[in-house]
C-alpha cells in the first residue's frame, strides 16, 4: 500500500498540536503566570487602542503594497509559497520518518502520560508553586531557562512534552536507515528546522513571558512587535541589532589606511603603520565576498587588522564589490585573477619578491585554488605563506550547507536572480536559517512577540549587511564545488587554460579551524592538510565560525590547540593536542615571524598617502558602503 505523504504530514504537527491543546484544557484555569496583573475593566479602553493601533498597521502596510513592485518575500515565493515549502518538508519528514506507526505513537502516548505524571507529583494537588520555589524537571534546554517556565504545571507540562517528542523525533531522524548518506543528512537537518520552529517559546499563547508582558502592557509590547515585523517585511531582512546604532569609518572599520587600488571587482586597502620598523614582508587579506570584509575590523579592541598592524605588519585587504548587473558573467576565475593581481599589485608597490596572504572561508577555498594556479606556473614564489581561517577545498562533509545543494534548491536559486545577481538576503536568511534558534526563533520571541527595543551589537549589525553575489559564479561554486567536489580532484577545474591541482601546493600553511563551526566544520577544513605536498601547521580553536576567527588575546576568551606530531586524522590531532587558553593569534604571528624577521623602516610607500602616492580615497573605502 502506498502511504499518502501529504496526509503523513499533518502527523507531525498533530502530535504537537493535541499534546499541547490537552495539557492546556486541563489547566486552562491558571493560564496566567503567577504574579501577573489580570485587566480590570479600566483597562479595556487601552486594550481597545492597542487593538486599533494593531489594525491601523495591517491596513496601512497592506495599503502600501498595493502597485508596489513585486517584493522580497513575493519574490521567495509569497506567503502561499512559503506555506507550500513548509507542507513539503513536512511532507518529506513524515514520508521518510515512521511517525504514522501505530507502534511509535503508542510508545509517544505513553511516555507523554508518564512525563505528565511525574511533573505533576512535584506540584502537588495545588497547581501552582510560588516565584523562586519551581520544582527541576526532567529535560533542560535554554530556551526554557526562565523560571516561568516551571512555576505553573501548563507551562511545565507544555514545555516538557514539546522537548520529548522533539528529543523522539530527532532521534528517529538519527536513526534513519535505507537511504543514502546525503538524504538522511538532509532529513536529519530539516527535522530540525520543522521542531525547532514548533517549539512552544515562538507562539504568543504557550510563552509564560509573553503573555505576561502582553498583561501588563496592555498589549503594547504585541504592537511594538508588529512594528517590527512590518518593518522587517518592508526590507525583507530579519533585524538583529539596532540599525542605527554603527556607522563604517565611525565606530565600525576605523582602523587608519588609504584604498591604493580600484578595479571593478574589488579595492585595495593599505593601513598606516603604527610601528617605527615593520616586517619585510607585507600582509595580503582576502576575505569573503558573501560579506563585508570588516568582519576582521569590528571595532579597536576587536580588530585582528588592527592588532596585525601594531604587530608590525604591512597589512593589505581586499574589499570586495557588492554584484550588480555589470557583474553577471563572473565566474570563480575572476575572483582567482583578482586575488593574484592584489597580491602583484602588493608586490610592485612595495618592492618585494612574496607576500604573505590570508584567505578567509570562501575566500580561503579561493586562494588555495590561486596558490596551485601559481604554482602550475612556475610562481609559487610570489607568495612566501598562506594562512586559511575555517576555509573548505575537500566539500565531502561539508556541513549543513550541502543540504541546500540540490537541483531543487538551485532552481530556486535561479529564479531569485535578478539582473545577474542573486540578493544578499537570500544568503544571510540561509545562514540563519544553520543557526535558527539563535538567529531566527530567538529573535522572533524578542523582536515580534515581547516588542523589546533592539540591541546594539557590532557582531550582529556586520551578519545583517549582506553583499549582493554574481549568480553565474555563486551556481558554480555551489554545483562544482559542493556538490560535485572537484577541487580536490587534481586538473579537474582550469582557468586560464592553467589546471588545477592542489597537490602541487609547497608553501608553507597555516591553517585555522573553529571546534564548533556550523559553516566550515573543523573535520571538513583539516582535509586541507590531505592534498598539499607542503608544510602546514593546523590550529583547532574554540568557538565557531566568527567568534574562533575574532577572538583577539586582551579578549581572554576561549583556548586553541596545537599537536606537534604527524596526526592523520582530526581525531589523532584532538587526541594528542595541547590546549592554550586564550587567543591563538599570538601563535600565528610567531609562525609569520619565523619564516622571515627582517624588518624595514616604515616609510615610503610602506606609509599609504604620502607625496606622490595616487589613493582613492581613506579606509574603509567606498565599495564596503554599497548596497
Amino acid at each position: 500500500m502506498v502511504q499518502d505523504k501529504t496526509t503523513d504530514a499533518a502527523v507531525i504537527e498533530d502530535l504537537f498540536r493535541q499534546q499541547g491543546e490537552a495539557v492546556q484544557a486541563l489547566f486552562a484555569p491558571f493560564l496566567p503566570t503567577a504574579g501577573a496583573r489580570v485587566p480590570d475593566p479600566m483597562d479595556l479602553q487601552h486594550w481597545a487602542m492597542s487593538a486599533a493601533k494593531l489594525q491601523k498597521m495591517w491596513l496601512d502596510f497592506g495599503a502600501e503594497q498595493v502597485g508596489q513592485g513585486e517584493s522580497l518575500l513575493a519574490r521567495a515565493g509569497g506567503t502561499d509559497g512559503w506555506q507550500a515549502k513548509w507542507n513539503k518538508w513536512l511532507a518529506e519528514i513524515a514520508g521518510a520518518l515512521p511517525l504514522a506507526n501505530p507502534d511509535t505513537q503508542a510508545k509517544l502516548v505513553e511516555d507523554s502520560i508518564a512525563l505528565w505524571n511525574a511533573i505533576l507529583e512535584q506540584y502537588g494537588s495545588g497547581f501552582t508553586t510560588r516565584k523562586g520555589e519551581a520544582p527541576e524537571l526532567p529535560r533542560k534546554d535554554r530556551r526554557f531557562g526562565d523560571p516561568r517556565w516551571r512555576e505553573q504545571p501548563v507551562f511545565a507540562l507544555i514545555h516538557q512534552t514539546y522537548l520529548l517528542l522533539a528529543e523522539r523525533i530527532n532521534a528517529l531522524a538519527n536513526d534513519l536507515s535505507g537511504v543514502s548518506p546525503e538524504r538522511h543528512e538532509q532529513i536529519r537537518f530539516l527535522t530540525r528546522v520543522v521542531t525547532d520552529a514548533l517549539s512552544p517559546a515562538n507562539f504568543p499563547l504557550t510563552n509564560p513571558m509573553v503573555i505576561e508582558r502582553t498583561l501588563e502592557t496592555q498589549g503594547e509590547n504585541l504592537v511594538k512587535g508588529v512594528e517590527h515585523l512590518l518593518t522587517d517585511l518592508r526590507k525583507g531582512q530579519l533585524t538583529h541589532t539596532d540599525p542605527d546604532a554603527f556607522e563604517l569609518g565611525r565606530n565600525l572599520a576605523t582602523t587608519p589606511g588609504k584604498v591604493v587600488l580600484e578595479t571593478p571587482l574589488f579595492q585595495l586597502i593599505q593601513y598606516s603603520p603604527t610601528t617605527e620598523n615593520v616586517l619585510a614582508v607585507p600582509l595580503v587579506i582576502f576575505p569573503p565576498w558573501i560579506n563585508r570584509f570588516y568582519i576582521l575590523d569590528l571595532n579597536p579592541q576587536k580588530s585582528f587588522i588592527r592588532w596585525a598592524v601594531e604587530q608590525g605588519l604591512s597589512v593589505f585587504i581586499v574589499s570586495w564589490k557588492s554584484a550588480d548587473a555589470t557583474m553577471a558573467e563572473l565566474l570563480w576565475g575572476d575572483y582567482i585573477r583578482a586575488q593574484v593581481e592584489a597580491i602583484d599589485v602588493v608586490r610592485a608597490r612595495l618592492k618585494v619578491p612574496a607576500v604573505h596572504a590570508i584567505g578567509y572561508c570562501v575566500a580561503g577555498t579561493t586562494l588555495a585554488a590561486t596558490l596551485a594556479f601559481l604554482a602550475r606556473r612556475g610562481e609559487a614564489d610570489k607568495v612566501a605563506s598562506a594562512t586559511f581561517f575555517t576555509a573548505q577545498v575537500d566539500f565531502e562533509k561539508a556541513g549543513d550547507l550541502k543540504n541546500f545543494i540540490d537541483d531543487q534548491q538551485l532552481q530556486l536559486l535561479e529564479s531569485l536572480a535578478t539582473d545577474g545577481f542573486l540578493d544578499g538576503r537570500y544568503m544571510a536568511a540561509t545562514f540563519n536559517m544553520l543557526r535558527g534558534r539563535d538567529l531566527i526563533w530567538s529573535y522572533v520571541v524578542n523582536n515580534y512577540l515581547l516588542g523589546e527595543e533592539y540591541p546594539a551589537f557590532d557582531l550582529l549589525h556586520w551578519n545583517g549587511d549582506t553583499t549582493n553575489l554574481p549568480f553565474k559564479w555563486q551556481k558554480a561554486y555551489l554545483t562544482e564545488l559542493y556538490r560535485d567536489n572537484r577541487l580536490v580532484v587534481p586538473d579537474s577545474l582550469v582557468i586560464d587554460g592553467t589546471p588545477i591541482d592542489l597537490h602541487r601546493i609547497a608553501t608553507p600553511l597555516y591553517i585555522q579551524a573553529g571546534r564548533e563551526d556550523h559553516i566550515a566544520p573543523a573535520e571538513s577544513v583539516w582535509k586541507l592538510t590531505r592534498h598539499v605536498s607542503g608544510p602546514w601547521k593546523f590550529v583547532l580553536a574554540g568557538s565557531g565560525h566568527i567568534a574562533g576567527v575574532v577572538n583577539p588575546p586582551s579578549s581572554g576568551k576561549y583556548q586553541y590547540w596545537l599537536n606537534d606530531d604527524a596526526p592523520a586524522t582530526l581525531e589523532e590531532f584532538v587526541a594528542g593536542a595541547r590546549e592554550t587558553r586564550g587567543s591563538w593569534w599570538p601563535d600565528w604571528i610567531s609562525w609569520i615571524v619565523a619564516h622571515d624577521d627582517t624588518r624595514v623602516p616604515a616609510k615610503g610607500r610602506r606609509v599609504p598617502g604620502g607625496r606622490g602616492d595616487k589613493v582613492f580615497g581613506d579606509a574603509p573605502g567606498s565599495y564596503v558602503k554599497a548596497r
